[in-house]
Formats: C-alpha cells, structure tokens, sequence
C-alpha cells in the first residue's frame, strides 16, 4: 500500500487492504498467563466484521455515537474500526474518568450506546449511564455480574456474528458510505483549562498524519515494525501514532501490561518504535541515576562519562584524539548495555504530549538512545510536526509535516491549515469559530519558526505568566528545569502579576526517604518533614542549581513543599499528564500567595 497516495478513501479501507497483504501474519499481541500471545491480521478482521454486522443488526444507525471505555488491548482496534464500519461514530473516554466526566461526555455528545472492556470500568460508568436519558444499551467485552438496573447490558459476545468469509470485501462493502471528510471520533480535550470538548476528528486528518508520519520516518528504514504501546488508545496521540499508524505501514502491536512493568516489557518485547510522553522519560531518567548511585566510583564515572561526550558530539562540538578514543570504549561497554536494556533494536522513541527538558533529552541521546520530539493537539490530527531521524533537535519539535502549512501569527502564535485541522467542537459552534479562524486552527501555543524550518515552542498563549514588571515568562520552560533535578518529582512556578516567581515543589519520595535515612535520628512522618528547616535548606540548594541556569526574571524566589503528589484522582493532572493549573491554584494559591507577605 502506497501511504503517500492522498487519495486513500478512509480508514477502513486502510485496514482491509493491508489485511489482504499481511493475511495470517501476527498483528496484535498481549500478555496472558505470562506468554505473549497473537492474533493475526485476518482473525482481525474477522473479528472487525463480526462486530460491526452486530452493531447494525441490534439497532445502531448511521451516525450514532458510541462512548468506548477499555484500557488498551488487542480487541481496541476491533471495536475502533467495527464502530467506523457500521457508520457509527466512536467516542473514546478516559477509564480514570469519574461520573461527573462520563456524564458530560455521554450528554455532550448524545451517545446512546456504550462499550466497556470489564466488570470495575462498568461499575464506574453505570451511574452516569443511568442518569443519561440517550443512553440505551451496554455491551461489556468480558464476563461481569449483572447488575440492577434499567439499562440493557449484554456480553459483546451476544451480539457477535461469526465471520463467513471474505471479511476484507465486506469491509469495503461496509465502507462505500465513508469518505475523507467522514467523521472517524470524538476525542475528547483533556480539560486543562476547563470543561473537556469533544474535538471531530475527521478520516482525512488520521490518514494525513499517517502519510506524513511515513515520510519523515521512512529515513530510518520502516520495515517490519514492533510497536509497544502502553499510553491510553483514548489519548489523540496513541490513537493516531499507536494504532492507525502502525495499521497504515503494516506494523505489529504489542500492548503493554501496566506501567509498572513497562521496563520488563519493553525487555521481552524488544520494540523497534514506541511513543510516550516526556514524563515517561524523566521517569526512566531517574530511575537510572538512582540506579547508577548503587554502582561502584569507576562505574559512575564511565556512565557520565558516556553522556557528556554523547552531548559533545551531538552539539557539533570537536572531540580530541583522546576523547575519540574514550567514545569508542563507551559505544561498546556503555551504550552497548543501555541499548539492549530497551531491547536491542530501537530505532527511536517518539515524544509528543508536552515540552521535552533538554538535559532529559541529551541524557538518553548521550546513551544512544534516539528521542525524536514532535508537537500537536487533538484539534490537529494530532501531530502537525516532527524531528527527522538525522539531524534532529531536542530544543525543538520538529519540522511541519509536508501536508500541514504553519505560519507564526503576529502575536506569536502558531496557526495550522490542512487535512489534519478537525472540523471542529461538538455542538460548539462558538469555541469552533474562535478556534478556527479563515481555515486556520488556532493553537494556544506560542513559538517561533527557526531559519532551517524547525518549530520552537516557547510557551501556552493562556499559560503565559505577565509578572508586575511586564516581563513574559514560560512557566514550562522553568518547570521543565525544576523537574530535571532529581531531588524534583513535581512543580508548578506561580507569579501572574506578582513581583518574582514562586512555585509549589513536591519532593522525589526517594530523595526524601535517603534524606531522612541520612539526617534524622528518628523516623518522621512525610507530611511533617515538609516543614522540616534541614530538608527545606536541601532543596533549597537544589534550587540555588536551578536558578543558576535561569535568567533574572525566571528565578524562583520561595517555594513550598507538599508532599501530596498532583494526580489524575486528585483531578490535578489530566489523564494525559498535564498540571490542570486552576486545580493546583484553587487548593495551593492561599499558601503561594503567603509567600509574597513573608
């Protein structure tokens, strides 16, 4: 299949065709019992038509909205296309959200059908489900205890037709109705600065991401490709870059079992691409240098070594014979064990979602590790652009993919044209015209388009501190300095009209613990250490560090410790990892704001 033909139809048939030239190969994979178990393309499709000739037959019209809440695993795609197929509309939602926020998705975009994967998703959704009058019926993939109520609620399998046959013809039968244009979801904003809008992503915006995405990465070689996806298929992001994308170039799925055992599975499963977003490489970042403290002088000193001319080169910097010499060892008794500590044959990390620290960045580029950032928004396909594999740049996002035009509005912000621009918000013509302006998507985001064509973000339009002297400050840019010290698990800077920044710090629980371990006579509870005058001067000297490589009006003065972490059940982060900043304010502003009168 040619990804670079704009003329490709729809996502669908996308799917079909790829499933006639990849047949009984593996496909998707997931974990039971301890094995990595597959299906293949083909039983895919079977399983695509099953359920889309189910949908039809119980009732499901063209253009019905159905509210999907599973976590991420094979049978996601399955029910994704059969949606599409039948000529419905999928809704993804967040299995961390609440009733409150399945109760705004379901009324906001009049879903009258709901699928979820199991027994606890249900239990979270029913209560919204039964105070939604649209909402009808429930189809819930795994086995679950009936409970009482009026809803209809059946196994998925009670609607399944068995496939027949020819599953790929009857897809394109199914999809002669879809065109570009079509609405493939409704994805849902992760609500930053407010309530979530269901943002129409239309075929034509997935299938010119995926092209584009093709084009600038077929420069490392795509060939048979091994995605590990563990990022929620409800995020923009891994539904475009973790699912019809690796659908378009025929490439294999695995899905990760948790978080916690990302690390081990990305051991056993030895991904050749994988996207994340950047808070999973500070993570791994971490969780290195704690590991590296363990090691032996000698052992340390090589690692840093290791990073510091991996930097040097990559800054274009000279290395003398000496240092030629030195980086050669560490390719193979360095980089060599942290390559295949990911696997062996990772050709890059894709980062998208937030701003990517620099020294985070440089750390894995020094190991060899290829981290290439890119940018968007859910109102953008996601991606408008991307770092190539060679001579990308971490301080930057990358160059516009070749079918999105990008320009820099006189205020500074970035505005985007094409395919890839939704058609809009549901039901919110209001929010659409102010977001849409003469075909340009407004983004909030701020930035600058270098000499050789690289976009650089510098902050969120609406996130912009204006301190009482008139100086703009990125409140990103100085929170993505705090968070790189490992002593910093979490921050938010705090300032808007106020002589000099101040900021709400939460402790690494690691540093904390060996702080305490190494200071204290006695064991202390975590939420009196925060008052604690020797930890306070510890993390001030962590701050003296930072501030060191900040200018004069992007210091932090003061700051206080909490040890509550922002979470997304405490509603402070997004499902997506973003700092929700009116939450962190709301609890946080009597406490930041004391720090001004003392």
């Amino acid at each position: 299949m040619d990804m670079n033909d704009a003329n490709q139809k729809d996502l669908v048939t996308i799917f079909a065709d790829m499933v006639d030239t990849k047949g009984n190969l593996p496909f998707l994979w997931e974990k039971k019992s301890g094995q990595w178990i597959s299906q293949s393309w083909k039983k895919t499709a079977d399983l695509v038509v099953g359920l889309a000739e189910g949908l039809q037959r119980n009732g499901l019209a063209p253009g019905d909205r159905v509210m999907l809440v599973s976590e991420s695993r094979k049978e996601w795609p399955s029910i994704d296309l059969a949606i599409m197929a039948a000529g419905g509309i999928t809704v993804p939602a967040y299995t961390t959200n609440y009733k409150n926020e399945h109760l705004h998705v379901l009324e906001d975009c009049g879903a009258n059908w709901i699928i979820v994967s199991n027994q606890a998703l249900l239990d979270r959704v029913l209560p919204a489900a039964e105070e939604c009058l649209k909402a009808r019926q429930i189809l819930v993939l795994d086995e679950f205890t009936p409970p009482e109520t009026s809803l209809e609620i059946l196994r998925m399998e009670a609607i399944f037709t068995e496939a027949d046959g020819n599953s790929t013809d009857k897809l394109r039968a199914m999809s002669k109705g879809l065109n570009g244009k079509s609405i493939a979801c409704l994805i849902y904003t992760s609500g930053t600065g407010g309530t979530p809008k269901g943002v129409i992503c239309q075929h034509q915006g997935i299938m010119s991401n995926c092209r584009d995405a093709s084009r600038i990465l077929t420069k490392m070689g795509l060939e048979d490709e091994i995605f590990l996806s563990f990022l929620p298929l409800s995020h923009s992001y891994e539904h475009t870059a973790g699912q019809f994308w690796p659908i378009s170039i025929g490439a294999q799925i695995y899905y990760a079992e948790s978080i916690d055992k990302l690390a081990s599975n990305i051991q056993e499963v030895r991904p050749t691409l994988m996207s994340a977003v950047p808070r999973l490489y500070e993570s791994m970042r971490d969780r290195i240098l704690r590991g590296i403290k363990q090691q032996s002088r000698l052992k340390a000193n090589l690692f840093r070594q290791t990073i510091a001319l991996g930097q040097k080169k990559f800054e274009g910097k000279s290395l003398t014979t000496f240092e030629k010499l030195q980086d050669r060892l560490l390719e193979k008794i360095v980089r060599k064990k942290v390559a295949d500590r990911f696997g062996g044959r990772l050709k890059a990390f894709i980062s998208g979602g937030a701003p990517l620290n620099y020294e985070v960045g440089i750390f894995f580029t020094g190991l060899g590790i290829r981290i290439l950032q890119g940018y968007g928004q859910t109102e953008s396909g996601p991606v408008i652009s991307v770092n190539p594999p060679t001579g990308y740049r971490i301080d930057s996002v990358g160059i516009p993919f070749s079918e999105a035009e990008v320009k820099i509005a006189n205020d500074g912000e970035i505005l985007v044209k094409g395919d890839l621009v939704m058609q809009g918000y549901w039901g919110q013509e209001a929010a659409t015209s102010q977001t849409i302006i003469d075909g340009w998507l407004h983004t909030g985001d701020v930035g600058v388009i270098d000499p050789d064509g690289h976009i650089r973000i510098t902050d969120r339009k609406k996130d912009i501190i204006v301190n009482s002297g008139g100086d703009n400050i990125s409140p990103q840019r100085v929170e993505g300095s705090l968070v790189a010290e490992p002593e910093i698990h979490q921050a938010m800077v705090y300032g808007d009209k106020r002589p000099h920044l101040v900021a709400l710090i939460i402790p690494d629980a690691d540093f904390v613990r060996e702080w305490s371990e190494s200071n204290l006579s006695h064991s202390e509870d975590l939420l009196n250490l925060m008052e604690n005058p020797q930890l306070r001067a510890a993390m001030g000297r962590v701050l003296e560090r930072v501030n060191s490589q900040l200018n004069s009006i992007e210091r932090v003065r003061r700051f206080i410790l909490s040890s509550q972490e922002l979470t997304i059940e405490n509603e402070m982060m997004t499902p997506t990892l973003k700092i929700r900043r009116h939450k962190v304010r709301e609890k946080f502003s009597a406490q930041l704001e004391a720090l001004y009168g003392s």
